[in-house]
């Protein structure tokens, strides 16, 4: 350890691993370890402190002063630094890419384990180890799956770009106006109780999948998953009326499922990180958590929207006959009794049914 390395704990280096697991390592990194965290980044030219926050950022584990690092990870922080230092980025936004990054990709690598490759990588045959099965697997497998991965995050990339370009102003993409949507599973810890690990699993699964599907189908947005609940938005009220009315028709005629409810907010959003924050996502969370069975609820803003937009009547009068220019309304709605809500002060829900 030279002057300037600083003194940190270290732990042995990888001499003592399985060499089978160092293997597929190796396949799956494209390098060899090479580097400790201080000879990778003087190499990569960042001050330590720099890169250690990069790393953490990217949600990598604390490895002391370990041998573990390759030309990869030096090739890495270098092009991250070179972003802040052509002025590309400032250091706390490529902070918050290094995260977004490692937060997503990680879920994403620890779903296709538990969801095919653990599966997948069963000894077929007695006296062979599951590494000895995975080496080959993960050499077929990992060039597919990176060019896929590259190709849907493009996509995406495209489209959320196109959002951008087609803002108004800044401030428009700062604030956002957005229906946000929570869909929530009744009684669901419950469930946890009865259910085996596997059927549990199985549920959620098919609750995350059901739901994902109709949100993207039908113009919304998936903003995130919470094994019993979901969180979506649209940029209009009539868009995720929609998702959340065929949701509760989609999961109603599956016996295995339980009862769902739904909330819907319409107003002004802050988008971080691909999530959204703000007193219309506490209130659309709040709906969902006062919904019966079954139902959607939504504050007066979604109800104003769908009024103007000509998709709900005004009045219950004007429920008896064609919405504008002769078209039939698509949505009908009830007022009910105003309530506190919990940081939100007095709400007037609207329940959300389709019109006769």
């Amino acid at each position: 350890m030279t002057a300037d390395e600083p003194d940190v704990p270290s732990r042995e280096d990888s001499a003592e691993d399985d060499p089978i697991a160092l293997k597929v390592e190796q396949l799956i990194l494209g390098a060899e370890r090479t580097y400790t965290p201080f000879q990778a980044a003087r190499a990569a030219g960042v001050p330590m402190e720099l890169a250690s926050r990069f790393w953490r950022a990217m949600g990598f584990a604390d490895i002391g002063q370990a041998r573990a690092l390759t030309e990869a990870d030096v090739l890495a922080l270098r092009r991250l630094a070179g972003l802040v230092e052509a002025g590309l980025l400032n250091e706390a936004t490529a902070i918050q890419v290094a995260r977004s990054t490692g937060q997503t990709t990680a879920r994403l690598a620890e779903w296709q384990i538990d969801s095919f490759l653990a599966g997948l990588t069963v000894s077929p045959e007695p006296g062979m180890s599951r590494m000895e099965v995975t080496y080959p697997l993960v050499e077929l497998l990992l060039p597919e799956l990176e060019e896929f991965l590259v190709y849907v995050w493009r996509r995406q990339l495209a489209a959320a770009t196109g959002r951008v370009v087609q803002a108004q102003d800044d401030e428009e993409m700062v604030d956002r106006r957005l229906c946000v949507a929570f869909a929530d599973l009744v009684g669901f810890t419950r469930l946890t109780r009865r259910l085996e690990e596997d059927e549990l699993g199985e549920l959620v699964e098919a609750f995350e999948t059901t739901a994902a599907d109709l949100v993207v189908a039908n113009g919304g947005r998936l903003i995130k998953t919470l094994g019993d609940e979901v969180l979506y938005v649209a940029d209009d009220a009539g868009t995720a009326a929609e998702i959340g009315l065929r949701m509760i028709e989609t999961l109603s005629n599956d016996q295995t499922m339980p009862e769902l409810r739904v909330g819907l907010a319409f107003g002004t959003v802050t988008t971080r990180m691909g999530d959204v924050f703000g007193n219309t996502v506490n209130l659309a969370s709040r709906l969902t958590s006062i919904a019966p069975k079954d139902t959607v609820l939504v504050d007066g803003s979604v109800r104003d929207e769908l009024t103007g937009a000509g998709d709900a009547p005004e009045s219950e009068k004007d429920s008896e006959q064609d919405g504008p220019g002769g078209d039939t309304y698509r949505f009908a709605l009830q007022p009910l009794y105003q309530r506190p809500v919990r940081g939100l002060g007095i709400v007037e829900p609207w329940l959300l049914t389709r019109r006769p």
